[in-house]
């Protein structure tokens, strides 16, 4: 079996969060291989909608990491030779009643608080935005910081530009550990990779991953399911969703849930997301999932009620249960580090999450405090 030797650190997992690990590693000054199971942006981000949101998080330790990567993902889009297709929308969050329109006021003011532009909306506000949006709508929320990538793309793009080996199509069979316990490397199906740090960004994978070291988190896969529209003129403008999306994103429920998110794409088709539900690896078509978000995405635009949805696709979001990611080095396994359990937001949250790790695996000073995201904050992981 071949051995590679030389290097700081194996990441594990070739998405956007892994790349994103590799990219800010190698400005840091290491050396680092990537390897992943399948092929890079193969998994959860190949299946993303490239959303980079802080209109959907609540004023804490997740809206500050979302903060840091918007400011990252500019910077990116700027540096990167190749285009990720980043696109300044902004999001939209609308009211159907004013009772809903008043908790997203209260929300609002959270997020303001903390550094978020959120501009509060009339109901004759609206039309100017998106003249397509139903009628009756009580008013809304705009967020100039929400954006989009194109998720594969950026994942390829980062991982290009950090140099790093690459191997995909490679299980990772065993994360090597030497007498005292600390991590040595891991071994794949085809060889062995040595290094002192290993990074599990394994997304839905990352508690098997954790087994693996001998330690454990709770990461549970959350089904989604996205449709894809004829392309279309320029119908949808921003990034729009209803006030009730917010909620699904932050509940804990095993149950189907669907709220439509509505965005519009450079190339024509218009992107119909989300839904939620934990069925394990369960990739069966589910036609409920796909007749609500068609339902509720022709309630927020109606002239979308006639249009041809061309085809649909589906992933699995990386859940943990406090809604947090684990991001950082696991006291349980020395040279073990955690960067998985973003759930919907790893793509938004991926720069943010790779300067962290970058950070931890060089000894130098964080860009925010990494005490929220500890990966053994789950005493009954087991």
């Amino acid at each position: 079996m071949l051995k590679t030797h030389s290097l700081d650190a194996v990441i594990i997992g070739a998405g956007v969060v892994g790349a994103a690990c590799a990219y800010y590693a190698a400005h840091a000054g290491l050396h680092v291989a990537v390897v992943d199971r399948g092929s890079v942006a193969g998994g959860t981000t190949g299946a993303g909608e490239g959303n980079l949101l802080v209109s959907d998080k609540e004023a804490g330790p997740e809206l500050d990491l979302a903060l840091l990567s918007a400011g990252l993902w500019r910077e990116l889009a700027a540096a990167l030779p190749a285009s990720v297709e980043y696109e300044a929308k902004g999001g939209l969050v609308v009211a159907p009643d004013e009772s809903a329109l008043k908790a997203l006021r209260t929300f609002a003011e959270g997020q303001r608080a903390a550094g978020v532009d959120a501009v509060e909306l009339a109901a004759d506000d609206l039309p100017g935005l998106e003249p397509h949006l139903a009628p009756g709508l009580a008013g809304g929320f705009l967020y100039p910081q929400d954006a989009q990538v194109q998720p594969a793309q950026a994942a390829a793009r980062l991982l290009a530009a950090s140099g790093a080996r690459t191997y995909p199509g490679e299980e990772v069979t065993a994360v090597l550990r030497d007498t005292s316990g600390a991590v040595r490397g891991v071994r794949t199906d085809r060889r062995e990779l040595c290094a002192p740090a290993v990074v599990n960004a394994a997304g839905t994978w990352g508690g098997h991953i954790a087994s693996l070291a001998g330690t454990a988190l709770p990461v549970l896969p959350r089904r989604g399911f996205v449709l894809v529209t004829e392309p279309l003129p320029r119908v949808v403008r921003h990034k729009v969703y209803a006030a009730d999306y917010i909620a699904d994103v932050a509940s804990g429920s095993a149950a189907l849930q669907s709220s439509a998110v509505v965005e519009g794409t450079p190339s024509g088709p218009v992107l119909i997301g989300a839904t939620r539900e934990r069925v394990g690896f369960d990739r069966t078509l589910s036609v409920e999932a796909l007749r609500r978000l068609a339902a509720q995405a022709a309630a927020l635009f109606p002239v979308l009620a006639e249009v041809r949805v061309l085809r649909t696709y589906h992933g699995f979001r990386p859940y943990l249960p406090d809604h947090l990611p684990a991001i950082g080095p696991d006291p349980r396994v020395p040279g073990l580090l955690h960067a998985c359990g973003h759930e919907g937001a790893g793509i938004g949250l991926a720069p943010a999450t790779g300067a962290l790790i970058a950070a931890a695996l060089a000894g130098a000073r964080p860009p925010l405090s990494p005490a929220p995201f500890r990966p053994d904050r789950f005493a009954d992981a087991r």
